[in-house]
């Protein structure tokens, strides 16, 4: 069988037979027609990608067979699509002949995950059981589930464990229910649990994980849980009642989808009539759901209501099963507070969270400030000044937002870490044998990106620093800088930084922001952020280029700036940075210079940091900790910490400083401010 190299040479060598001594026109016209039949085989791969989207099944195969009979680099995944669009009608023969023919591979790894999901379904325990040990990624739930179910069918523990993946389920799959169901069966879950599980799930207005749950205790809760869900206060005031623990309940379901809507209304509810009907731990916890909305919508109360469900908790004659998103809540509450006793109140919610949760550098950092605001003047105080010093310095050397406010705090800002010794060129050889990266490199040359990332994250899974660092610097002499930099984050003693933070475009970059007044290194910390310098990336919603504009932002910021814009141009490199950085300075101007309102107002529109700088005046770490969207949070505290480092390599400096881009403080508009730019979109 013949490779597409072969296919190539034989092209090379029928063109220039038939050419005769036609020379250097011979040699050209056989390039041009072998890079031809590889273009022709690579569009082929692109083709059998889209057959297999649309599962057309005949397509699929035709582009399969060429590939495969052609040997295309890449044609293992056409094997791929083919066998997995008609997994539901394979057998064990054909899963073992695929894997023999791809050894080794990410495809091979995939469907072995694929076919571990059909074996569950088939209930064909035996080939699971032989499979599942050589599946490396295990990196799915479901599978996980299944496994769980056969090491408890062998007499193992693994009530913790199923807990934990079914309480993490958006929704129910086969997998995880028939665990959960055989646990209950078994007696190895409790009511409790399924109670739980239903009223975490109407707080996060999942239905059918409720209804889900609730079939394990026999309930035939449909007409119930619709009417609580859809119209929560009707119920509250219409059927509701505490003369059993089902009916308990279901109140407590129903104020928490009430308290969702309008924790104001939740909270009156509960004070006037609910608190003193439900049992102290279904009161507590429901104090917490209504505190927790208040929080997410950074209303006052929120802080008040949460010290409520303290209250209640402590006439309860077992613990509040409150998770770790409820006490992060609780916490950011404490932080929007005002009064003295607001850190004791942090310190009370971050002991509370699970082990995972507390070792987090976000809790690690704001409980070393609770511990250092509570200490004692004096001598008095100093074991606790000296814990607060211990818990910065377990995080103090991380390269992420607190890790660095946590090196400020101790007065030793964070030093740029030294560069590693240069490659060698064996080790760049390595990287250069490894077919993983050469195929997800292929990959993503043709557009498809999707599996050539995968390809990547699966081929570098198991690297040591060394290897990590020439398979980044792979990716950046190729310019594809998002592998680049998420490989090069991965390596834990050498760091490098032109890798982790690379400055693509410079010129470009640098003139756009100058040319509206903006610090580079803040451009570039967003661009990171948004793009990773993917030149053609494109969001779910729309965002495209560099700096992820938006079509209609795109729009409006070319006419206000009077920058020439075609609806092609969004993805233009020169005309994206311009239309990002114009946009970002306007931004930034309508909230007063600051850098963390400018990142939030950037990434969900420039309302909603409007209306979440209400409130009591805070610095910005708490402020930024206190965003209501998960994503945002997320956003503006990477968004800063990028740019310190930027801002470091920028100006020659060996220390990062983040402190100073963390002002003014956040607060409400002062009166003598401009007015406020209603036009931005």
């Amino acid at each position: 069988m013949k490779s597409v190299v072969d296919v190539a040479r034989a092209v090379v060598v029928a063109v220039v037979t038939s050419c005769g001594l036609a020379g250097s026109v011979c040699v050209a016209q056989a390039q041009n027609a072998a890079t031809s039949e590889t273009r022709a085989l690579d569009d082929r791969l692109v083709q059998a990608r889209e057959a297999f989207r649309k599962k057309d099944r005949a397509r699929l195969l035709v582009h399969r067979d060429t590939l495969v009979a052609a040997r295309h680099p890449l044609a293992m995944w056409a094997d791929y699509w083919e066998l997995n669009n008609r997994l539901a009608e394979s057998n064990q023969g054909e899963l073992d002949a695929f894997y023999a023919r791809w050894p080794g591979t990410y495809v091979e790894d995939r469907l072995r995950n694929d076919w571990l999901l059909e074996l569950g379904k088939r209930r064909d325990w035996r080939n699971f059981a032989t499979e599942y040990p050589r599946f490396k990624y295990n990196d799915d739930r479901e599978v996980s589930c299944y496994a769980l179910l056969l090491r408890h069918h062998v007499g193992e523990d693994v009530r913790a464990s199923a807990r934990a993946n079914w309480f993490l389920q958006r929704d129910g799959d086969d997998g995880c229910t028939l665990l959960v169901t055989t646990l209950y069966t078994a007696r190895l879950f409790g009511a409790s649990d399924v109670w739980l599980k239903a009223r975490e799930a109407a707080e996060a207005r999942r239905l059918n994980a409720a209804r889900q749950a609730l079939t394990l205790l026999g309930e035939d809760a449909g007409p119930t849980l619709t009417e609580l869900f859809e119209q929560p206060q009707r119920y509250l005031a219409r059927r509701a009642d505490t003369d059993s623990r089902q009916g308990a309940e279901y109140a407590v379901m129903a104020l928490a989808r009430l308290a969702a809507n309008d924790p104001a209304a939740a909270a009156a509810e509960l004070q006037d009539r609910w608190q003193a009907r439900l049992p102290p731990e279904a009161a507590a916890w429901a104090w917490g759901s209504v505190a927790r909305q208040a929080a997410m919508k950074l209303l006052p109360e929120a802080d008040a209501w949460f010290q409520r469900a303290s209250g209640a908790a402590a006439t309860a004659t077992r613990d509040i099963d409150w998770n770790d998103d409820t006490l992060a809540w609780r916490a950011r509450s404490a932080l929007r507070a005002t009064d003295a006793g607001r850190w004791q109140r942090l310190l009370d919610a971050v002991a509370a969270m699970s082990t995972a949760a507390q070792a987090d550098a976000t809790w690690v950092y704001w409980k070393a400030r609770a511990v250092q605001a509570t200490a004692r003047a004096g001598a008095e105080g100093d074991g606790q000044r000296t814990a607060a010093s211990v818990l910065f310095e377990r995080i103090a050397g991380q390269m992420n937002f607190y890790g660095k406010l946590a090196a400020e705090e101790l007065g030793r800002p964070q030093a740029l870490p030294a560069r590693p010794a240069a490659l060698t060129a064996e080790e760049r050889v390595q990287a250069l044998r490894q077919p993983g990266l050469t195929r997800a490199l292929a990959l993503i040359g043709l557009g498809l990106r999707s599996e050539g990332v995968r390809e990547w994250n699966f081929a570098i899974r198991e690297l040591g620093d060394r290897p990590l660092l020439a398979a980044a610097q792979r990716a950046c002499d190729n310019e594809v800088w998002d592998r680049c930099i998420n490989t090069s984050e991965r390596t834990r003693q050498e760091i490098d930084l032109a890798q982790r933070f690379p400055m693509p475009f410079r010129a470009d970059v640098v003139a756009a922001a100058q040319g509206v007044g903006l610090d580079p290194a803040y451009v570039y910390g967003l661009i990171r952020q948004e793009s990773r310098f993917v030149v053609d990336a494109r969001s779910g919603v729309g965002a495209s280029g560099l700096m992820q504009v938006m079509p209609s932002t795109a729009r409006w910021t070319a006419k206000r700036l009077g920058i020439p814009y075609t609806q092609e141009s969004i993805t233009d490199k020169t005309t994206n940075l311009k239309l990002g950085a114009g946009y970002l300075k306007l931004v930034l101007d309508d909230f007063g210079g600051s850098q963390a309102m400018a990142a939030a107002g950037y990434n969900a529109g420039p309302n909603r940091p409007r209306r979440w700088r209400e409130g009591p005046v805070m610095e910005v770490a708490a402020w930024a900790e206190n965003i209501p969207f998960n994503e945002t949070r997320d956003y503006v505290k990477k968004v800063l910490s990028n740019a310190s480092y930027y801002a470091a390599v920028l100006g020659g400096k060996s220390v990062v400083d983040l402190k100073s881009r963390l002002s003014p403080l956040v607060g409400p508009r002062l009166a003598d401010a401009p007015p406020e730019n209603r036009q931005l979109p």
